[in-house]
């Protein structure tokens, strides 16, 4: 008796054939949304930078779509830090066709808004180690997607050139539109309204792979144009609102709710 072929199932640029590292995820809504079309999540190994109890504090919408990717054979992982995720034991000697990091984020700072110098910086320091830790993680290949606004001031983090340090180009720059991806939500992170989506505006996803041709790494100067120095809070979509003690005091109870020390 034969065996019958598999079906290869897609939902935009991912395949149920393809070996897929999701980082950074939030409720694992988008995970789970591939895992239905693809009918098995076999194929994926989804990650959090919060260790599990945080991840049900702050996104106490997440229970189901983790059940869901158990369910379908998805390996989840948590407190995954992309800067060093080539290192987690787990992960150390595995390669993957796509590497999906959506919507990155440094995190909320109680004072500063998108347009802050230092935030910024801290983006894009972020950004750079992502780079370089994924690019030793693709199979022959393999593809680096970052989903991400590139309207002011998302646009001054410089995210081909970051990559382009890492040894990766650009191949293609594709609008992103949530609605092609059913049941996912973006989610802010952070401990204030975390669970709480953000303005998608002039959304792509940047499709890296590794170069082909030897290029000279240019050093990554950081020029006073790059940044606003006159901030304008009432401007800002995900701009952080309260002080460090409403976040301590906001996730503390939750918290011990879920008997974590």
């Amino acid at each position: 008796m034969k065996r019958m072929k598999k079906k290869e199932r897609w939902i935009q640029h991912y395949s149920s054939f393809q070996k897929i590292l999701l980082v950074g995820e939030g409720d694992f809504s988008f995970s789970a949304c591939l895992a239905r079309q693809f009918g098995s999540a076999v194929n994926m190994v989804a990650t959090s930078l919060d260790p599990q109890e945080i991840v049900y504090a702050k996104h106490w919408s997440c229970e189901t779509h983790l059940e869901e990717l158990k369910r379908l054979g998805c390996r989840v992982l948590h407190e995954v830090d992309v800067k060093e995720m080539k290192r987690h034991p787990t992960l150390i000697n595995m390669e993957f066709d796509v590497i999906v990091f959506n919507f990155p984020h440094a995190g909320h700072f109680p004072g500063f808004c998108e347009r802050h110098v230092e935030l910024i910086k801290m983006h894009r320091e972020l950004l750079k180690a992502f780079f370089e830790s994924a690019s030793d993680m693709l199979s022959s290949g393999g593809e680096v997607h970052v989903t991400h606004r590139d309207d002011y001031p998302y646009n001054r983090w410089k995210v081909e050139k970051l990559a382009n340090g890492a040894g990766l180009y650009l191949k293609e720059r594709v609008e992103f539109q949530k609605k092609d991806y059913p049941g996912y939500h973006n989610k802010r992170g952070g401990a204030i309204n975390s669970n709480k989506t953000f303005p998608l505006k002039d959304c792509y996803t940047f499709k890296f792979s590794v170069s082909t041709w030897e290029s000279e790494e240019e050093e990554d100067e950081e020029d006073d144009d790059d940044y606003d120095y006159n901030y304008d809070d009432d401007d800002d979509d995900t701009i952080s609102s309260g002080s460090l003690s409403d976040e301590i005091g906001w996730i503390l109870p939750v918290m011990k709710r879920l008997h974590v020390k």
